[in-house]
């Protein structure tokens, strides 16, 4: 290695380094979403599935947790560390596809100053170790192409069921690289070898877990997930959501380096056709998907996670490898020289923006129903009202509202969602004799009640109505019912529309 080389290296390495630290920092003081509060509860009760999906982020959670406690940054720390093999995987994939420690450099950290990154390494859901497993699945497809060597095929199956077990949208990672081999006809030998087959027996066997608890949960999680691929409803309009909301996930330099990346690799053919065909299958056989899924029901943001190393990539090979016509070039090198800049600024003015509601002048965003900015002090009202009025234990009628009571209020509470069971079928029932006291329900303030509760319990008394704010922003207004005198069993243990 070059002394220019080593140069790139190491301010890559420290700049990642950086970005990482900045995201620790955010994490320790932002409050938790209502889906990680979800997931945390998953991780004390680790399984091989859960009704949502399977079960890596539990297990991601729970590591995290283990180390620096039940805290905010103790649910987010694995995720955001997790950040750094990423990277090196996306830096690799670049060094072997495209060649040459610049674009290799540039891919890392493009991928790591994307909102999808950033955020979607703090805040933990299941997209965040399919990222990383993402990353990983396109460097061992890498060295298989480098190396012709077919032990790397094992790798692969490795790297993609852990993807799996992050998330059943893994599965086109299958359908990308039948493609690539196919299409490449160098490849197409693999077909004729036993490795590309082990390898799919190393995914599977990963997988195992998760069909084997689907099998004894009547397949609720596949029927779940796999049912979102049929178009009951044709609704196009949610298309044009997708490129707006990627733009800002990609932030708006990366998003267009990418976009001119892969026009690059298709019609300025930069790089040898291998390279080419693989960052181009592993990015558009997942977007197909989801195009497809936008003709009846909103695609979420996050959800393009496995695609973001394929386009970094064809990012950087768009800066580095293409020779662009002068205005072309200009454009090129500005999105370059600012990409990094403009992604670290979106994600600091997101985290204030979160955390106090400054930026709008407190009036209300996107965030501020999903992260659990007033929880803490609603946590503690809600707890003094149970001690006043001596309850039991604490219902709630959403599981994102019972994942903020359980990882709010005092650690040993019993918490419960009233109804959807099936989202705690991997947890100890609540104690029947803490069922069978005064019970408190917690909901958002309704005009018309809970007719339902009437039908439950003898008496039900509102006693309290308490906010959730956000600096002077009232987020939400809860009602704090007082539940007596259960006519039978209080939870609601209907099975889910999938197992009817």
């Amino acid at each position: 290695m070059g002394g220019a080389d080593a140069g790139i290296v190491r301010n890559t390495v420290l700049a990642i380094l950086a970005l990482v630290g900045l995201r620790l920092v955010a994490a320790a003081f932002t409050p938790i979403t209502f889906d990680e509060a979800y997931y945390w509860m998953w991780s004390n009760n680790l399984a091989g599935g859960y009704y949502d999906h399977p079960p890596m982020v539990a297990y991601v959670i729970r590591a995290g947790t283990m180390i620096a406690g039940n805290t905010e940054l103790g649910v987010r720390l694995v995720s955001i560390l997790l950040a750094l093999p990423m990277s090196y995987a996306v830096y690799r994939s670049a060094a072997i596809l495209f060649g040459g420690a610049r674009v290799a450099a540039n891919s890392a950290i493009l991928l790591n100053v994307t909102m999808m990154a950033s955020v979607g390494t703090l805040i933990v859901t299941p997209d965040a170790p399919l990222l990383v497993a993402s990353s990983f699945v396109l460097f061992f497809l890498a060295k298989v192409l480098e190396t012709g060597r077919g032990v790397w095929w094992l790798a692969v199956g490795a790297a993609v069921g852990a993807a799996l077990l992050s998330k059943y949208t893994a599965m086109f990672f299958g359908l990308a690289i039948l493609i690539w081999l196919a299409v490449v006809p160098k490849l197409r030998s693999w077909f004729l070898s036993p490795w590309p087959y082990l390898g799919g027996l190393v995914a599977l066997a990963l997988f195992s877990p998760v069909i084997l608890w689907n099998a004894d949960h009547q397949w609720v999680s596949f029927a779940k997930q796999l049912g979102r691929a049929r178009i009951e409803d044709f609704r196009p309009v949610f298309i044009a959501e997708l490129i707006p909301t990627q733009i800002a996930f990609a932030t708006p330099l990366v998003f267009i380096l990418g976009a001119m990346g892969l026009h690059a690799l298709t019609w300025h053919r930069a790089g040898a056709l291998a390279s080419r065909v693989l960052i181009e299958t592993m990015f558009w056989t997942i977007v197909a998907y989801f195009v497809w899924h936008s003709l009846h029901a909103r695609v979420e943001a996050n959800w393009f996670a496995p695609v973001y190393p394929p386009f970094v990539v064809a990012a950087a090979a768009a800066a580095n490898l293409v020779q662009w016509k002068p205005r072309q070039r200009r454009l090129v090198d500005f999105c370059l020289r600012w990409a990094a800049p403009t992604g670290v600024v979106m994600f600091a003015a997101l985290i204030v923006q979160a955390n106090t509601g400054w930026l709008s002048g407190y009036r209300r965003d996107a965030t501020v129903r999903s992260v659990g900015v007033g929880w803490r002090d609603l946590a503690a009202e809600i707890e003094a009202v149970r001690m006043r009025s001596g309850a039991t234990c604490v219902l709630a009628q959403d599981y994102g509202t019972t994942g903020w009571l359980a990882f709010y209020l005092p650690r040993g509470t019993c918490v419960a969602q009233q109804s959807q069971r099936i989202r705690w079928v991997n947890m100890p029932e609540p104690d029947p004799k803490l069922l069978a006291g005064k019970l408190l329900y917690v909901d958002e303030l309704r005009s018309d009640g809970h007719p339902v509760l009437n039908d439950l319990f003898a008496t039900v008394t509102q006693i309290a109505q308490l906010q959730r704010k956000r600096g002077p922003l009232v987020v939400e207004t809860y009602g704090i019912d007082l539940l007596e005198g259960a006519k039978g069993d209080v939870l609601d243990r209907s099975p889910p529309p999938e197992a009817r």
